[in-house]
């Protein structure tokens, strides 16, 4: 299955916008055969404070007109689009991911769990962890601080996930944590990792790319500086099987290391 990680600049607030931006990513990655598209967090909205604190979708916005320029690109390519909002749930905010399915179907199945920085003030961290299917593959979702806590891409592992979908924003001077986060949730699960990331500026703040995809020994197959485009890789599940068999650290985990002593 080809997978592709997609980046380019969102418009802050303007939504109509993004999905425009994010049809056109999901029917170039369809002509290249891909048959899931992830973009960066928050992109149809937009990452940027004012945004966050001001009017947002609903979940019911979504299965609405707003997105149909977005479905109908999804359905025309094959493929699935995992994208990213923030949302007005009923009684609270959150960072979600949106995911667009070929035939039409679309939800908003994941909050973010783990919140950083400002996106405390505004928003509740989900509550479960969720992974999707796609061409029979599992795969578990995430939003940008989720991977960086080894234990959140673990959960997707354990549960049978043999990718993890990662919709990033990273600041300028983050590169060196963002590449080393996602290739080591690769190599110490031995699953592919897709990370997407948000480039350029966005309201307020600049975002510095770097989307790729890495291999279940943490190598990046395909990786972006802070160019739009896509960065396409194909994800071989007997490959995650016969990199377990050859480092078995997945299998090793242990669930505990005892009680600890002080010599």
């Amino acid at each position: 299955m080809i997978v592709a990680a997609g980046q380019a600049v969102a418009v802050a607030g303007n939504l109509a916008a993004n999905v425009a931006t994010a049809a056109r990513l999901t029917r170039l990655a369809g002509s290249q055969d891909a048959a899931l598209l992830v973009l960066p967090e928050a992109f149809l909205t937009g990452y940027d404070e004012a945004v966050f604190a001001g009017p947002l979708p609903t979940p019911d916005d979504l299965t609405g007109p707003l997105l149909d320029p977005l479905r109908a690109a999804a359905a025309a390519s094959g493929t699935t689009v995992v994208a990213s909002a923030a949302l007005q749930r009923p009684a609270y905010r959150t960072l979600s991911s949106v995911v667009v399915g070929p035939d039409g179907r679309t939800g908003a199945p994941y909050d973010k769990q783990h919140l950083d920085g400002l996106e405390r003030t505004y928003f509740t961290p989900g509550d479960h962890g969720t992974s999707i299917t796609v061409e029979g593959h599992e795969l578990g979702l995430s939003i940008c601080y989720d991977g960086c806590f080894p234990e959140h891409a673990r959960a997707a592992s354990d549960d049978g996930a043999v990718g993890y979908l990662a919709s990033v924003a990273f600041f300028p001077g983050g590169a060196h944590r963002r590449d080393l986060y996602y290739a080591a949730r690769a190599l110490e699960n031995g699953i592919y990792v897709v990370v997407a990331g948000l480039t350029g500026r966005c309201g307020a703040s600049s975002f510095i790319g770097g989307s790729a995809v890495y291999d279940p020994e943490g190598r990046p197959l395909a990786r972006l500086d802070e160019e739009e485009g896509l960065a396409l890789a194909e994800l071989d599940a007997g490959l995650v099987a016969a990199t377990r068999a050859r480092h078995p650290m997945h299998h090793d985990h242990r669930p505990s290391l005892g009680t600890r002593v002080r010599a």
